[in-house]
């Protein structure tokens, strides 16, 4: 079928869920309509000012190189031991840009749409999805200045707040309600890609919406509670996000939040760091890094299983998968609940995994997130090949705010993966 300026098709192959997986090519039809003359930012001013006034300031109306709004909400800078008890009396390295200090961080309240090529977060829209992470960069970066693809360690400064503020979201985890409040409901879109049978994932009937609109939920929704803040973080569609991925098993990040500079993180970008025992940074392939290690024998036959748990190590003597170089992308995996993921005999955890949701800040996240119910938090990852981040689950996946997906290369599409834009000032 046709979307976006591409057609997208099935491969022929299925995941271990037995879901398609998708491929995607430039439809030689469509043509790109020209960028529009750029907008004078002073005719949305009585916009601006309304939002800002309704928010105390929270929201504002950023814009971009078109002169074209989002709204976006703000995130003053705080100490790690602000949210995170024994935590270093630090600055949350999310709030460290290039090696400076800033004061704020500026996130989209809505996941993002694209349109002239670019990443808005408007009210009440049907969030993009079925684009690559390099896709969703790319609409980022194309903004401007400071625009870039939301960082993992954005993602987790916002999500260890929203713990320690007991303000953890709900959201979009069941076909457009709350899977443990399912009389909170939003606005939901019926996706003409499962209209026309591209997707084949299980719902409830043919008209039954899955994404929802953005915004359009509760203030339970939003991370902070209100409806000043920032919607969608648990469910709807995943996020992807910068600075954090896994190569043959090798965890490796982009330095503080230097992913709001737009450095290189293509895959063989000199920018990425692994992480030693001892919190180091250091270059990928230096001895002894962490790694996702199996905890059992992987599989070395062509079938899209999962294969056990991951565990923390320092060498990778499972790999999931061993067979053909052919067979990388979609090949065996690890999961399990990520709050206990096994952690090597002997091995020393610094401060850095938890701040960074390399491992989970505590065991009882997920009775954190649900009242107290039995919600296991769940990790998804193949540690070989490259694998990219995304966190949040979908309307299809079930509550899953700390969900950890590490499984899919750069190339990977769904209808349920979506992404939005953070800003901030550098020249502040």
């Amino acid at each position: 079928m046709k979307y976006g300026g591409f057609i997208i098709e099935k491969t022929g192959q299925v995941d271990a869920f037995g879901f398609p997986v998708l491929t995607k090519r430039p439809d030689p039809d469509a043509k790109p309509a020209p960028d529009p003359n750029r907008q004078n930012p002073a005719d949305f001013a009585a916009a601006k000012l309304a939002l800002e006034a309704a928010t105390g300031g929270k929201n504002t109306l950023i814009f971009d190189d078109l002169g074209l709004p989002s709204v976006m909400v703000r995130v003053p800078a705080f100490l790690w031991s602000d949210v995170f008890d024994g935590a270093p009396k630090e600055l949350c390295t999310a709030f460290i840009v290039g090696g400076k200090p800033v004061a704020e961080l500026w996130v989209s309240k809505f996941m993002n749409v694209v349109e002239h090529g670019r990443a808005y977060s408007l009210p009440a829209r049907e969030p993009a999805h079925t684009l690559t992470i390099e896709e969703a960069r790319d609409a980022c970066a194309r903004k401007g200045r400071g625009w870039h693809l939301f960082s993992n360690a954005e993602w987790m400064a916002i999500a260890l707040w929203c713990r320690k503020n007991g303000t953890i979201p709900h959201g979009n985890t069941r076909y457009c309600a709350d899977l443990f409040a399912p009389h909170e409901t939003a606005t939901g879109a019926v996706s003409e890609l499962y209209e026309r049978d591209l997707v084949d994932a299980p719902r409830p009937g043919p008209e039954t919406p899955e994404r929802s609109l953005g915004g359009t939920g509760p203030a339970s929704w939003s991370h902070d509670g209100t409806d000043a803040g920032i919607f969608d973080l648990n469910g709807n569609v995943w996020d992807f996000l910068s600075g954090f991925r896994i190569l043959d098993g090798e965890i490796q990040v982009i330095p503080n939040n230097d992913s709001a500079l737009g450095v290189d993180e293509s895959t063989d970008s000199q920018s990425w760091r692994a992480i030693l025992p001892s919190g180091e940074l250091v270059p990928p392939g230096t001895p002894g890094t962490f790694k996702y290690d199996g905890e059992q024998p992987g599989r070395k036959d062509s079938e899209n299983a999962p294969v056990g748990q991951a565990r923390l190590n320092t060498t990778v003597e499972y790999p999931n998968y061993f067979g053909g170089a052919e067979n990388q992308k979609h090949m065996a995996w690890a999961f399990g609940p990520w709050e206990t993921l096994p952690v090597a005999d002997g091995l020393e955890l610094p401060f850095i995994l938890k701040a960074l949701g390399i491992v989970a800040p505590d065991a009882e996240i997920g009775k954190q997130l649900s009242g107290g119910a039995d919600n296991p938090q769940l990790y998804f990852i193949r540690n070989y090949g490259e694998r990219m981040c995304a966190r949040g689950a979908s309307w299809i996946g079930g509550d899953g705010f700390w969900y950890l997906y590490l499984r899919e290369t750069r190339e990977f599409i769904y209808p349920d993966i979506g992404f939005r834009a953070a800003w901030v000032d550098l020249d502040a």
